[in-house]
């Protein structure tokens, strides 16, 4: 009787939030040793978490797969593109091929991978996780601050998230992906009178970084993209 061929691993692999110097010794030897490199491609045709990791792998011969999400909230929509995602995914694990899915920041912090690792994983698929720097982390490095004291503690958000709770919870705060929120994250700090103790980094490690390091005395003044991050201090 005939051998059933073995499946290929699906890998989630951080390589953090923009400098390729950030990707671990671990992440780079996953990405040399894996054939088939799959990465979240824009409607433009970006690969933003491509083009990262290029800078700090070899990438050439290998298979590229590009992935595309929606960018909305409603539940059907997004499991749809999830599954197509994990379907063009599956296509070379059934193979036997490994196949590393690129994600920006840390795999296990709102990482797409996860929805489709679920999905694989379902299937009979083995999975695993590289971890890489998190983009808050880097923005804490950037600006030069300690996120946490002893038994002090630490919230991490999504600027989409409910501001007031979240604002009031004691400790630092990080809102993450902040930037299509940031005339009512600003407003709500103002509120609080907690902007001289704000502060904030829009594309930490990439190309247009901006830094407010105090945003009572700077904050920006037109629209943000998606990866801006905001530290609030207790």
């Amino acid at each position: 009787m005939e051998a059933e061929m073995k499946k290929g691993v699906f890998y989630g692999v951080g390589i953090g939030p923009g400098d390729p110097e950030l990707l671990t010794v671990k992440a780079i030897r996953l990405l040399e040793r894996c054939p088939v490199i799959a990465a979240p491609q824009t409607k433009s045709g970006e690969m933003l978490a491509l083009d990262i990791a290029s800078r700090a792998v070899d990438l050439q011969g290998k298979t590229v797969v590009p992935l595309h999400f929606v960018m909305e909230r409603d539940p059907e929509r997004l499991r749809k593109s999830h599954l197509a995602a994990a379907e063009a995914v599956e296509a070379y694990l059934v193979q036997g091929q490994d196949v590393a899915m690129l994600n920006l920041g840390d795999v296990s912090i709102y990482a797409t991978y996860s929805y489709l690792m679920e999905i694989l994983r379902e299937r009979g698929y083995e999975t695993a996780m590289i971890p890489g720097v998190p983009s808050f982390c880097a923005v804490a490095a950037c600006l030069n601050v300690s996120l946490t004291e002893m038994n002090s503690t630490l919230h991490i958000a999504p600027g989409s998230a409910a501001l007031k709770e979240t604002l009031d919870l004691p400790g630092i705060k990080i809102l993450m992906k902040s930037g299509r929120q940031m005339p009512a994250v600003l407003a709500a700090l103002a509120e609080r009178n907690a902007l001289e103790r704000s502060m904030l980094v829009q594309n930490c490690g990439l190309p247009g970084e901006r830094v407010y390091p105090d945003l009572s005395r700077e904050a920006p003044t037109e629209g943000m993209g998606y990866f801006a991050t905001v530290i609030v201090k207790e």
